[in-house]
């Protein structure tokens, strides 16, 4: 009798098993808007009562002066899983006059006029509010919050004056947050990656390095952290950072950068601010030099890492421009059981020309991956793609 009841728990174990399921929906698309050419950056997160929030830069041109551009921030919202959503809106909005970075100014082709709102990041407090940072003209940020699940946001908040304390270790001209969704710490304290630029090199983002702002208020004030990955021979303008709060209440930043390894950088900190461990190359974690998503999967007793890239690195097709054509392709999703030391599973989302990406998980345990793609719609620039495409899909299909 006990050998009866042990085999009808394990044959209910399978029957009620979730099958594997994958759908995809293009959430932007380049020309959609005739006020748009391009949409990039896209982000993704999910709030405390479970609203799915995705947003992205919409940008006026499609080549040409790209970061520097005429940009504002759309959000769309889903509350039903990720299913349907809303229809695009902007959210951000700096009154007043906006003078542009002198370091773009001197570039070619960069309009004076254009208002240039760049690098969105959005963090889902675990008390409900949505907290947002965003910058003006790669020089100012701005805090602003919302209360009701991204439906409105509040006026926004200039705490550039935080950064001021980057500028005893390095002197900065163009700055960065995130971009991509960031976190909140089991303390409490509200985390963003941030990089740094003297603006002197290549599309004024170079040289570069990465720190964090953190706030311990529910984003009333803001302070600079110290410095997690400087710029050195080895480590090679770091700049677009993700961050992950490890089991053990370390943060673990993953870099991305300009490296001759061609591997992700890795650091970790007690606080999420000071005392940045040597920074390292994780070897599984390729870099094409592109954007990438982070996130913990807690579902059914498993707390799980998963990363989101493209996995490409293909060789230089001449010997005249080494490591010059890593495209962006194959965005794929991989999983880590053991808190980032390994990366055993790596699925691919999508073959073919794919880029920035951001990852999330909804309390009912679907993943979401929103991501840059051209597929069979060829995108007017290569490095973002012709549209921004959210992909639901579960652990079971991931794994399978």
């Amino acid at each position: 009798m006990k050998h009866l009841s042990f085999l009808i728990l394990v044959l209910s174990g399978l029957v009620s098993a979730a099958e594997p399921f994958i759908d995809k929906q293009d959430l932007f698309i380049a020309g959609d808007n005739p006020a748009y050419s391009l949409y990039h950056i896209p982000g993704v997160v999910v709030t405390a009562k479970g609203t799915v929030l995705s947003w992205c830069e919409a940008r006026k041109r499609a080549a040409g002066v790209s970061d520097w551009d005429d940009i504002r921030i759309l959000l769309r919202r889903s509350t039903d899983d990720g299913k349907t959503w809303s229809a695009p809106k902007s959210i951000a909005n700096v009154k007043g006059q906006k003078a542009k970075n002198p370091f773009a100014l001197k570039m070619k082709n960069v309009d004076p006029n254009d208002v240039t709102y760049n690098n969105p990041v959005l963090i889902a407090d675990k008390d409900g509010t949505v907290h947002m940072l965003f910058c003006l003209e790669y020089m100012r940020v701005f805090y602003q919050r919302s209360n009701d699940d991204g439906l409105t946001f509040s006026a926004p908040t200039e705490i550039t004056a935080c950064f001021e304390a980057f500028k005893k270790d390095y002197d900065w001209k163009v700055l960065a947050t995130g971009p991509n969704h960031s976190i909140q710490l089991k303390t409490g304290r509200l985390v963003v990656p941030v990089w740094l630029s003297t603006g002197t090199g290549g599309n004024a983002h170079r040289p570069s390095v990465t720190a964090t702002i953190y706030s311990d208020d529910q984003g009333k004030t803001w302070h600079a952290g110290r410095i997690a990955v400087p710029c050195t021979d080895e480590w090679i303008n770091p700049n677009e950072t993700v961050a992950i709060e490890l089991n053990d209440g370390r943060v673990m930043l993953n870099v991305r950068s300009e490296s001759k390894a061609h591997r992700r950088l890795v650091v970790t900190s007690s606080d999420g601010a000071t005392k940045w461990s040597t920074p390292k190359f994780d070897k599984a974690l390729l870099e094409p030099i592109c954007m990438g998503g982070i996130v913990r999967y807690n579902q059914d007793d498993k707390s799980l890492i998963l990363f989101s890239n493209p996995h490409n690195l293909e060789k230089a097709k001449s010997k005249a421009e080494p490591g010059k054509n890593r495209d962006r392709k194959n965005v794929s999703v991989k999983i880590s059981r053991d808190e980032g030391q390994s990366w055993p599973v790596n699925k691919l989302l999508e073959d073919g020309p794919s880029m920035y990406s951001d990852i999330a998980v909804t309390p009912k345990g679907t993943i979401l991956c929103f991501y840059g793609r051209s597929g069979d719609k060829t995108g007017p620039a290569a490095f973002a793609g012709g549209r921004l495409t959210i992909a639901r899909f579960n652990l079971e299909w991931l794994e399978q």
